[in-house]
């Protein structure tokens, strides 16, 4: 017999299974009385979780959540309605894809209880872009397609046939069901949201009162909102939190996260009602609040202290704390370059996040100073600049160091805050933060922070700051121009790494750069960027990280650097600088192909005075790859050093090394000019991002042509190896218990020898191969800045002190420091440093945007190769003259003088001559008109435009600065390259003008 507790557990159960199986029947008419229609027909293969519903409904009393399904690709819940339940379930699915969300609420308390039914309903079945992309034409019952269509004609500018069949296509693709199942009316209403939010840069916000005969009680507005490439996977949390903080109770809920092939798009309907009563109005300030919010939420990320602390415990706005960390980025990469182990993020988030009060007053200050709503900003803003300072100054919690730091914080956000000129903080449809700084702010941080950097300081800093990446662009001339790299971390150590330095490295790239724009109209600039993405694993979504942080940030700039009549034409951004910024931008580390049109259409849509020459290396352009431009430089160069070495490249035997790979651009191309210029050259080494190749008698030349600009370095046949080479495979590993291996092919007499190396011998012999095989010449064309610096530039020495190259040809920007450089120059080693080595490249891009400025896209395609004929010879002229001039006046010096000091004394001799000049044009542009300032400036073109009258003609249009600064380039570098100028200004120039490029009229 069993005992009596058992027996009265199954007398309760029994009693229980009666009465709920007695209720059920009545709650399953409960649920048709109060539940909107769409949940029945939604449910419809659902009738076991329904079940489960009616008889469960009476425990939602005593029970949190009543799970109704809970598989691999789907979870339902039913649970009462308290404020944040629905928040509160998307947290614990935060591990999880959500490709569908669907919620819906009773219209009154569930039976027994105080609170309405809250349904929920996830699905968990994203399809992936390359799914999208690769589906055929799916067959769309033609009755569902024409009822859609038919709805779809009472939105506002509903999209046209041919892109109406694609939204079609693309939603049924990823949600087949939810189309067959759900009114044509509300598929409609998804198909006119994805066309909006994809024509409005990838965000777009409406709401509207829900149409048809509900009762008041059952009313509520719809709220409409799409964000292309959304952040991944809690997003729908984050939103949902909004609408709990701003308290608009969510009724009913419709979210489909949809793969378009290039990237996400979330596409959510919410039905709200406010909790202190009435409705959503759309021009109301609380719509303005929730838009401003929801935007946010593009660049406010989840895991942040200041979202957890501040936000969640409703002690700041979701705007401010995005600004909050804009302050801790910027506060960070400006302190610690100079003091890495001094100022860490982690220090520096925690003087922010300890003092929540001084972070608050902050962003009101700044607010003070750039909201266009506020009247008579000034006063204001110089009140409370004062007071905020004098807080800072006397900061004293008793802890002598530790306020000394967190003040030399503070000082850095507060000289933030007065020196930004102009930023988008304000534009509600932002996608990432701007802040276009004077670069004054660098004197206010002091020479304890500043002095790593190069003396000269900039003409403009613009700091950027996203949901999960931050940078700067650096410019050191009005009209300036560079490269955008954008640097992938993968843990958190790499991201804290990248950003202790990252300012110091965009400064020295964009002062290099500037060295390196000597021959061109337009000054230096870089921007870089460090994405922190330690959360993903597969190259699709790296891809959609990378693509929204450059997106967002294009945005950004463009938020800014719009302009009308000279001052920023969005009338949210208060601008305290009123002047055009011309600033063009180029590919460079992790700037994809499917990137660079986009930013040049967004440029020219959005009326940059530039259009699409914002950026090169268009399909409208020049190919830097295609056409292997910075190489010719880099080999022009490196033949003209061997001939002063004595070795004619063309005719003599000489050996190579490389960096970089045979399918990069720069080491690629060079490897393909070398192979096909010099019969006995020997390429003894080659490393790239995929391995290594070593051959003591020089890569096959047929081989190795065979995967020049084709593969990396690992697809050579290792069969092709001479004895003693060998190929490292970085890419190649197998796992034996817990170490991993890498392959190794080595050449024996006999044939090939598979190897398998562990991490640490991989890489000892990977990382000392630069410095230990001997070779006539290194070009360093490919690989990390920095590679070989103070501490291990002896290891390019051999035992007996002898460096193992005669001559470095810097193809990589900024690949050996400048004490590196130093000291082997000292050492006898011949350096001709990057802003020499590799500017050919920046200067066909200047070339490119010369053509976009004066030629259109169809003229420019019809001529493309003759223009790009013109363009390569110009790159040859300007790398012989300058390599030349290095020699001419290192014979003059008696080869005392170090090369790299040569070439910087060039660039700066052309670049103050080009300052000089350029000022002087822009306060006498009418020269620009007269022979022969005229001739100098058709000399700077390339000789199809020059000798076509009808793009002659064209050059009268280009902006006046634009004149001014190709005629001051093109006569600064030929006073330096040539020579024979001597100043007594405008009559000397203009005899010096008649005697270099003629008096006659053109």
């Amino acid at each position: 017999m069993r005992p009596d507790p058992e027996r009265r557990l199954d007398r309760d159960v029994r009693r229980l299974l009666r009465e709920t199986g007695g209720r059920a029947v009545e709650n399953l008419a409960w649920l048709h009385a109060n539940l909107p229609p769409f949940f029945f027909i939604a449910m419809r293969e659902e009738a076991e979780a329904v079940a489960t519903l009616c008889l469960g409904l009476p425990r939602l009393a005593t029970n949190r959540q009543l799970v109704l399904v809970d598989r691999d690709r789907e979870f339902m819940a039913a649970r009462l309605d308290v404020p944040g339940s629905l928040y509160r379930t998307l947290q614990t699915l935060q591990a999880r894809d959500i490709s569908y969300a669907e919620m819906a609420h009773s219209y009154a308390p569930v039976p027994g209880t105080d609170h309405d039914l809250e349904f929920q309903r996830f699905e968990f079945d994203r399809k992936s872009d390359l799914e999208i992309a690769a589906a055929g034409e799916p067959e769309i019952p033609a009755p569902i397609r024409r009822a859609v269509y038919a709805e779809l004609r009472r939105f506002p500018h509903p999209p046209l046939a041919r892109e109406r069949d694609r939204l079609l296509r693309l939603v049924w693709l990823n949600n087949e069901e939810y189309v067959r199942i759900s009114p044509p009316l509300r598929v409609a209403r998804i198909l006119w949201l994805l066309h909006q939010g994809q024509n409005h840069a990838g965000i777009f916000l409406d709401a509207e009162a829900e149409e048809g005969d509900a009762t008041e009680e059952r009313r509520e507005s719809r709220v409409l909102f799409a964000v292309g490439n959304p952040p991944q996977r809690d997003y729908l949390a984050q939103v949902m939190e909004v609408f709990n903080r701003l308290n608009l109770g969510v009724r009913r809920a419709y979210a489909l996260t949809i793969s378009t092939g290039v990237h996400p798009y979330f596409l959510g309907t919410f039905y709200v009602k406010r909790r202190d009563g009435g409705f959503l109005e759309k021009d109301s300030d609380l719509f303005r609040r929730l838009r401003r919010e929801l935007y946010n939420t593009q660049i406010l990320a989840t895991e942040s202290r200041t979202y957890q602390e501040f936000v969640l415990n409703r002690l700041m706005t979701g705007e401010e704390a995005s600004l909050v960390n804009a302050f801790i980025g910027f506060c960070h990469t400006n302190l610690a370059h100079n003091q890495p182990h001094r100022y860490t993020l982690e220090d520096v988030m925690r003087a922010f996040h300890s003092h929540p009060d001084v972070a608050l007053k902050l962003t009101r200050l700044f607010e003070l100073r750039f909201d266009p709503d506020i009247p008579d900003r000034e006063p204001a803003y110089r009140s409370a600049c004062e007071a905020i300072a004098q807080e800072i100054e006397e900061y004293n919690t008793g802890h002598k160091m530790l306020d000394e730091f967190r003040r030399s914080v503070f000082r850095a956000a507060l000289s933030f805050i007065r020196r930004t000129l102009k930023t988008n903080f304000f534009v509600p449809e932002k996608h990432a933060l701007a802040f276009r700084l004077d670069p004054a702010y660098l004197a206010d941080l002091g020479p304890g922070f500043t002095s790593d950097l190069p003396p000269e300081r900039p003409f403009r800093v613009t700091f950027f700051y996203g949901r999960q990446g931050l940078g700067y662009h650096i410019g050191f001339s009005d009209i300036a121009r560079g490269g955008w790299r954008t640097i992938f971390t993968r843990t958190r150590d790499d991201y804290v790494t990248v950003a202790n330095t990252l300012f110091r490295e965009n400064y020295v790239l964009a002062h290099t750069q500037h060295l390196k724009n000597k021959d061109i109209y337009e000054g230096g600039s870089k921007m870089v960027v460090v994405i922190n993405a330690p959360d993903l694993q597969t190259e699709e979504r790296m891809n959609q990280r990378l693509y929204k942080v450059q997106y967002g940030f294009i945005n950004a700039f463009l938020d800014i650097f719009v302009t009308e009549n000279g001052k920023a034409k969005d009338p949210r951004v208060v601008d305290y600088y009123g002047e055009d910024e011309p600033i063009e931008l180029g590919p460079d580390e992790n700037m994809h192909d499917e990137m660079i049109e986009p930013i040049a259409e967004l440029s020219l849509r959005r009326g940059y005075l530039l259009g699409i020459g914002i950026i090169s290396s268009k399909n409208v352009g020049i190919n830097h790859k295609i056409y292997g431009v910075t190489s010719t430089g880099v080999v022009t160069f490196a033949g003209i050093t061997m001939r002063e070495l004595g070795i004619d490249i063309l005719r003599d035997p000489f050996t190579v090394k490389f960096t970089g790979g045979p399918n990069g651009d720069v080491a690629g191309n060079a490897m393909r000019i070398l192979l096909s210029r010099c019969p006995r050259i020997d390429i003894r080494l080659i490393l790239d991002g995929s391995g290594a190749l070593y051959d003591p008698n020089g890569a096959d030349r047929e081989e190795l042509s065979r995967i020049v600009l084709r593969n990396d370095v690992e697809a050579f046949d290792p069969a092709k190896l001479s004895p003693g080479g060998f190929l490292l495979c970085r890419n190649v590993r197998r796992r034996e218990g817990l170490r991993e291996l890498f392959r190794r092919f080595h050449r024996i007499p006999s044939g090939v020898e598979e190897q398998w190396v562990t991490t640490d011998e991989f890489h000892r012999e990977f990382d000392g191969l630069l410095f230990t095989v001997p070779a006539d010449l290194f070009l360093p064309a490919g690989g990390r800045p920095e590679t070989i610096n103070a501490e291990n530039w002896t290891r390019f020495l051999r035992a007996d002190g002898t460096p193992t190259a005669r001559a470095i040809v810097e193809g990589a920007n900024s690949f050996l420091t400048p004490e590196a450089r130093a000291r082997l120059q000292e050492r006898g080693v011949v350096v001709l440093r990057d802003a020499s080595a590799n500017k050919c490249g920046v200067i066909s891009s200047s070339y490119e945007i010369i053509a976009n400025l004066l030629m259109t896209e169809k003229e420019f395609l019809a001529h493309k190769e003759a223009y790009i004929a013109d363009v390569l010879s110009i790159l040859e002229k300007r790398a012989a003259d300058e390599a030349n001039l290095i020699f001419r006046r290192r014979r003059e010096e008696g080869r005392a003088a170090p090369c790299t000091e040569i070439s910087d004394a060039i660039s700066v001799e052309i670049n103050r001559h080009y300052a000089t000049l350029f000022d002087f044009f822009q306060r006498r542009q009418d020269l620009c008109r007269k022979p022969p300032y005229r001739n100098a400036l058709f000399a700077h073109l390339p000789r199809f435009l020059r000798e076509n009258p009808n793009y002659r003609r064209r050059v009268s249009r280009l902006p006046g600065k634009y004149r001014s600064a190709i005629l001051a380039s093109e006569i600064a570098s030929t006073i330096v390259y040539r020579g024979g100028f001597e100043r007594n200004f405008e009559e000397d120039l203009k005899g010096y003008l008649s005697r270099t490029f003629g008096a006659g009229g053109g």
